[in-house]
């Protein structure tokens, strides 16, 4: 091995000291937090900024090559865009097609025409339509388009922007098929010393889903607090419990025993569905309605939002003005429309499930070609269903070539080859984060086929063929060109903030982070959650939080040792969807889903609160789980 090549990661290089090695790695975060919430520049450049901030310190301070260096930041862009913003751009495609097709005023006007009641409107659009929403597109569209639909049946415009941010939470670890959870299990897989980052998702999908179940029940009641009052929420009970504990045991189910994907998505439905029968047998005794409402004649509707960001390619902009308007198209709605509506939903269930049959209880070792997952996954190293690719040498034999339909190899720049032909990192983990020097091994992986994303452009294809055979006249090609417009930005944005992890964790700065976090000892369990608010509240995201925190929290526990990694990276997921509502990004999303452009202040006063309350609420989740019944924690 050449030595001089090889990289030794340092944890303490400022002056010897730990503390002040620690201040100085969160230098890009500082950077991001500035020019995003005090400078409120566009995202994709406080993005590109802080990781230039990354590079230069992993580079000047912390000595990691430059060649390195530059294989890390390009490997972090190359997951931002694969398999990250390949699962986002096919969610929101699909989510562009319904709207397209029409399917989605179809199902909006179905669920205003339920109930005239605006409690109950309120868990309909706001929580059970929103998780479903935040379960296929997410990134914003949920807040942006509930938001809207609620302040076109008659909501106060900053009341429905609030009511919308307080939903949007429960269900965001799951949101755009899974992708906060993905991306945080081939984060933390490495760390752990996992060669196979599936597991490791499983393991911190099945954490999340004993953690966020327990506040699918309580967000349901605590909109209907915040709306209409403890009384008023009692009057409604039955349908409050129902939502919110359909939701769950859903969530819970999907999240542990299938996986992340589909968890948001079929819990929506089923919620939605469990609360339209009821509402076939049961009303609340007294109709709630605002003051100003006299009658049951709706409110008339608002103006059409502004855009969310001044561009007509803003994605949550255009979605809310083709879908936020009120237009009573009733002679499209019969009961054949409804369903045909639906079941473009359907659709992407059944194919995202299809493609992974594979994970699911008692189908795990079924062999292909019986085993579809298996077959599109050929070729993976040490993927013993189906060890050979359709195209390409054995893996064992050759790692680095070209491969189809997964390609698994080691990204230029970070490693070399030995005496045998085999590639080798060059970059080692060193105590005290390791107990002896071990190889950080991040292979990049190109799933073609078997990609959550790749499953998503499937269900598309189908969804497009259901739509063209019932007569909808919708140009597939047009509106996927509309949605690469949609998401240029997002997509650059998403790149850059994966290069700052990646940098971040292959230069040592995250394990110095890590061991100064370990001082927290024991309430470190309690600080996660806050760890993870603070990323959401910094990016918007809870990917991005994930992308940023995640490794740390897992490196932090591992330092704790009496901790779980699984817990405390899962506890950055939960906690971080807390900080959504209070985020730049989102309340800037939420006001212009209302043209409310400007009352982003009062907004995040309501909401701050509601904020801070359930971030804490779940940083004493975690502490019971890690100390009361730490058996609850899966293993990978």
């Amino acid at each position: 091995m050449g030595i001089v090549l090889a990289f030794q990661q340092a944890y303490q290089p400022v002056a010897g000291s730990i503390l002040l090695s620690a201040i100085v790695a969160g230098v890009p975060l500082y950077v991001l937090f500035v020019m995003l919430a005090v400078l409120r520049l566009p995202a994709w450049i406080c993005a590109i900024t802080s990781m230039l901030t990354a590079a230069a310190l992993g580079w000047l301070v912390w000595g990691m090559p430059i060649g390195i260096t530059a294989g890390a930041a390009t490997e972090g862009m190359a997951f931002g865009l694969w398999p990250i913003s390949w699962i986002v751009l096919n969610a929101v495609f699909f989510h562009n097609l319904t709207v397209a097709s029409g399917d989605f005023d179809v199902i909006r006007r179905s669920l205003t025409r339920l109930t005239e009641d605006r409690r109950l409107q309120t868990l309909l659009v706001a929580f059970s339509f929103g998780a479903l929403l935040e379960g296929i597109a997410g990134f914003g569209a949920p807040v942006a388009i509930t938001a809207s639909i609620l302040a076109s049946m008659g909501f106060e415009p900053v009341t429905a922007a609030v009511l919308a941010l307080l939903a949007n939470t429960a269900p965001v670890a799951f949101g755009s098929i899974g992708i906060p959870i993905t991306t945080l299990g081939g984060l933390v897989a490495p760390i752990l010393g996992h060669t196979d980052p599936a597991s490791t998702t499983r393991a911190l999908s099945a954490m999340v889903g004993r953690q966020l179940p327990l506040f699918s029940i309580l967000i349901p009641a605590y909109l209907i607090v915040v709306l209409a009052g403890w009384r008023r929420m009692r009057e409604v009970l039955p349908a409050v419990l129902l939502t919110g504990v359909s939701f769950a045991v859903v969530q819970f189910l999907v999240s542990n025993f299938v996986g992340p994907e589909l968890t948001d998505i079929i819990a929506a439905l089923v919620s939605m569905a469990c609360l339209a029968a009821l509402l076939r047998v049961w009303r609340p005794a007294q109709v709630y309605r605002f003051e100003h409402e006299s009658g049951t004649h709706p409110a008339e509707p608002v103006p059409a939002p502004r855009r969310v960001m001044g561009a007509s390619s803003d994605l949550p902009g255009e979605a809310v003005a083709k879908g936020g308007r009120m237009d009573d198209d009733r002679s499209a709605d019969r009961t054949g429309r409804v369903w045909a509506a639906y079941a473009m939903y359907v659709v992407l269930v059944v194919v995202i499930l299809v493609g992974q049959m594979g994970n699911l209880p008692g189908l795990t070792k079924l062999a292909a070609p019986a085993n579809i997952t298996a077959d599109l996954k050929c070729g993976t190293p040490q993927f013993k269903l189906c060890a050979l690719p359709w195209i390409g040498a054995d893996p064992a034999k050759d790692r680095q070539s070209f491969k189809f339909p997964d390609w698994n190899f080691y990204w230029p720049g970070t490693y070399e080859t030995n005496a045998k032909g085999a590639p080798v990192s060059l970059v080692f983990r060193e105590k005290p984060i390791v107990s002896k020097e071990t190889a950080y091994q991040v292979p990049f992986d190109w799933n073609f086929l078997a990609a959550a994303g790749s499953l998503v452009f499937y269900a598309c294809i189908a969804a497009w063929l259901f739509m063209r055979a019932r007569g909808a006249r919708v140009n597939f090609i047009a509106v996927y060109g509309r949605t690469i417009r949609q998401l240029a930005l997002p997509i650059v944005t998403i790149a850059f903030i994966l290069s700052i992890a990646y940098l971040m964790n292959f230069s040592g700065m995250t394990s110095s982070l890590a061991i100064a976090f370990a001082s927290t000892g024991a309430v470190f369990p309690f600080v996660a959650a806050f760890l993870g608010w603070l990323g959401v509240f910094l990016t918007g995201s809870d990917t991005s939080s994930n992308t940023l925190f995640g490794p740390l929290q897992a490196q932090t526990a591992q330092q704790l040792g009496n901790v779980s990694p699984i817990l405390t990276a899962g506890t950055n997921s939960s906690g971080g969807v807390m900080g959504k509502m209070i985020s730049p990004q989102n309340l800037s999303v939420g006001a212009a889903g209302v043209n409310k452009v400007g009352a982003e202040g009062a907004i995040f006063a309501r909401v701050i609160r509601y904020s801070l309350i359930l971030t804490a609420l779940v940083g004493t989740v975690a502490m019971i789980e890690a100390y009361v019944i730490p058996s609850i924690i899966p293993s990978p």
